[in-house]
């Protein structure tokens, strides 16, 4: 026999030799990829059907999406697990349960959200240095939509430890403003333009009072403050047209809003 003929030996005989456990292992494939197209057919229509029973029950839509998450979960967990033991499942408890670890401090802060409600879904809310309408609760993650169309992901966790600011907790919001005017402008001026302004906004609650006032002796100002309530859901438009009219009306009142100056002295020598 050659040497040629004896390495095609060897390899027949080691492949020979192995082909029934190759076999095995491909079936075992084939079965957890059935599982798994069954189980996620089965999944999506159990999750369909909760949350339409839910959504009927005129449950509140933040608490719904959050059970109907938890619900979708646990039974893909319960799906990875019968896959799992097709390769062993003590070995597969353990890799789940790494991979859970991660997750449960979301998992906690998902039920405190839902448990003291610091905001619900459209709520308008600022946290972890972003900000947006709530657009989903979900039992790991919680969804914003950003102004400019922007989807913000945020683990509950995080949500849940730090500070939440929700714009959009009371019906109403205090607009204020400030504006500075020169030294040597009139504040009576300036403050009968701030109320007129204040008289013409369509926005501001007539019932709450609002105020002008001097805010600060600055150093190359005079700096106006301007309070008023408007509707929380009105908050920005409000924001937005005061700032124009302020700009418009002192130019026509000739008061002046100062920018930042420098003087510089040359000195030369002879």
């Amino acid at each position: 026999m050659t040497d040629m003929e004896a390495v095609l030996q060897k390899a027949v005989d080691y492949f020979g030799g192995h082909i029934p456990g190759v076999a095995a292992f491909l079936l075992k494939i084939i079965v957890c990829i059935i599982i798994y197209i069954i189980g996620k057919n089965v999944i999506g229509w159990v999750v369909k059907t909760v949350r339409s029973m839910l959504l009927r029950t005129k449950m509140q839509t933040g608490a719904a999406t959050f059970i109907v998450s938890m619900l979708k979960i646990f039974l893909y967990l319960i799906l990875i697990f019968g896959i799992a033991m097709q390769f062993g499942v003590k070995e597969s408890c353990v890799a789940i349960g790494l991979a859970l670890q991660g997750g449960l401090s979301n998992l906690a802060g998902g039920f405190l959200i839902l448990l003291f409600q610091p905001f619900e879904v459209g709520d308008y809310i600022l946290a972890q240095g972003e900000e947006g309408t709530v657009q989903k609760i979900e039992i790991l993650y919680t969804t914003l939509h950003t102004i400019d169309n922007r989807k913000v992901i945020i683990p509950n966790g995080n949500l849940a430890n730090n500070v939440i600011v929700n714009a959009t907790g009371a019906d109403r919001r205090k607009l204020d403003i400030t504006v500075g005017i020169s030294y040597e402008d009139d504040i009576s001026k300036a403050k009968q333009v701030l109320l007129q302004i204040i008289e013409r906004s369509e926005y501001v609650i007539r019932e709450q009072e609002a105020q002008v006032f001097v805010s600060e002796l600055g150093e190359s100002s005079v700096v106006m403050g301007l309070r008023c309530w408007v509707k929380t859901e009105q908050y920005f438009p409000a924001l937005w047209q005061m700032n124009e009219q302020i700009k418009n009306e002192f130019d026509r009142a000739g008061l002046h809003i100062p920018f930042p100056q420098m003087d510089v002295h040359v000195r030369t020598e002879k």
